[in-house]
């Protein structure tokens, strides 16, 4: 089989979630099963220097009623052979940011019709055929309606599989722009609602196939789907969950670079070294019996800051420690900037995006705080299971997928859950998680290397993937 992978982010080239690492991984899994992938991004600004780029074709993309040119450039996957290609429009991609500075680029409907449309020309270019486009999010979501309406010679007889990597963006955008996107009459019904255009929508109502990041929230989302219900009820029969992987050797502490000690499941001695290490780079009182909580999040209510903030000062009345990293909203960033001035020695704050302090919290933290109001399906939570750090979550999504609370099922408990969403609730997980490291090191530990002994990998993940394209093929 021959698979488009089309996304707006794929990391190391550019990353502001997940999607990027997913867009990184889910290939490279499936190319070392023998599936052919190409994939396909745009040429952020972020991209120079992360990769040998080679010109690969020149053409022009419609867009807005007029055409755009698009220099294609050819680069590999790192670590695999899995080729990518980047399209390039300096006036669209050559930006400070991916999506926008402080708020969304508002040529944005423009800049992902581009990469929409651009893929398929890219086919053209090269006399590539695919045999299944796989979309990811509403910044490609238009790609099952273009390959229906433009009948282009390399594309028109592909399959389409959309995932759906978090619902709530949705990429709506007034109706009077909907002439950017080049789509009338049927084709375009199903990306309109009301008196705007929803991307989201009408790739949900358009692709051969649809897919959410996790079983659960494939579930969740047919009555919670942020005013999608309807459309997904609508596809049910063709709704699936598949829970996202790690790349296991990204993120794997017994050869990880980036840690101050490398350590493993069976000596976990070197994870007391990591935590060591924080506390002194971070000026915090280097006290390894207090348990080290860490958060490593977008700064925004849906990832349950709304709780955090509240609860903060009885969390600590519990003899913890807290060390944050991430961006996001302006009032979260100087709530956590003022806790680590207020209680200097047990507080660190890092508000950046830094993969390489995103591994060393991991490795350091004895607890990882994931309180989330809703979650596809979540990432950290699989690098803290991956690095001994027991995960203390909401039960929702990808969460109540991966993390089996010690109160429901000791033989398989990784960590710690509550289900409703309230600051008492979270507050309740985390003393728990603080009393049984506290007074059972043997059970902590027991929980450490249960969850470091899971198979994470993308390989069962890719293995359903390819189950899927095999489905639509047939």
């Amino acid at each position: 089989m021959r698979i488009l992978f089309v996304a707006a982010e794929v990391a190391p080239f550019a990353k502001t979630g997940g999607l990027a690492d997913v867009a990184l991984a889910l290939p490279r899994a499936l190319a070392s099963l023998g599936v052919e992938v190409l994939v396909v991004m745009p040429k952020h600004r972020s991209v120079a220097g992360k990769t040998d780029l080679h010109e690969a074709a020149r053409f022009a993309v419609p867009v807005a009623g007029q055409l755009k040119d698009c220099v294609a450039y050819r680069g590999v996957l790192p670590e695999c052979s899995v080729p990518i290609y980047f399209l390039g429009n300096d006036p669209y991609f050559d930006r400070p940011a991916i999506y926008g500075e402080g708020s969304e680029y508002p040529d944005a409907l423009e800049r992902f019709t581009f990469l929409s449309r651009g893929a398929l020309e890219l086919c053209e270019a090269l006399g590539w055929t695919p045999d299944i486009i796989h979309a990811n999010d509403w910044h490609t979501a238009l790609i099952p309606a273009l390959v229906r309406s433009l009948g282009m010679s390399r594309s028109k007889e592909a399959k389409t599989i959309l995932t759906i990597h978090n619902l709530a963006y949705q990429g709506a955008f007034p109706q009077s722009l909907a002439g950017a996107i080049g789509l009338s009459g049927k084709a375009l019904e199903p990306y309109v609602r009301g008196d705007q255009v929803n991307l989201l929508r009408g790739g949900i109502l358009s692709a051969d196939l649809v897919n959410t990041v996790s079983p659960t929230y494939a579930k969740e989302i047919l009555d919670a789907g942020d005013g999608l219900e309807g459309e997904l009820r609508t596809r049910k029969d063709d709704l699936y969950g598949v829970l996202n992987g790690i790349d296991t050797a990204v993120w794997d502490p017994a050869h990880d670079p980036l840690l101050w000690t490398t350590y493993t499941r069976r000596n976990l001695a070197g994870k007391a070294k990591n935590k060591e290490g924080l506390q002194k780079e971070l000026g915090m009182a280097e006290d390894p019996r207090a348990p080290l909580v860490g958060a490593i999040s977008r700064l925004a209510e849906q990832k349950g800051f709304d709780l955090i903030l509240p609860a903060f000062d009885r969390l600590l009345d519990l003899g913890v420690q807290f060390v944050v990293l991430g961006t996001g909203a302006p009032e979260y960033e100087r709530f956590f900037r003022d806790a680590a001035e207020r209680h200097r020695g047990r507080v660190g704050a890092l508000i950046t995006f830094s993969e390489e302090w995103a591994h060393r919290i991991e490795a350091a933290a004895d607890i990882f705080l994931m309180p989330s109001r809703f979650e596809p399906c979540g990432l950290n939570q699989l690098y803290s299971l991956r690095y001994g750090t027991v995960p203390v979550v909401r039960a929702t999504g990808g969460l109540r997928d991966t993390v089996v609370d010690v109160a429901h099922d000791k033989r398989r408990a990784n960590g710690f859950a509550f289900e409703t969403y309230t600051a008492e609730g979270m507050l309740d997980a985390v003393t728990r998680a603080v009393s049984l490291y506290r007074d059972d090191p043997r059970a902590w530990r027991d929980i450490q290397q249960r969850g470091m002994g899971q198979d994470l990998s993308w390989e069962g993940s890719a293995k359903t993937y390819r189950g899927l394209y095999r489905k639509l093929v047939r």
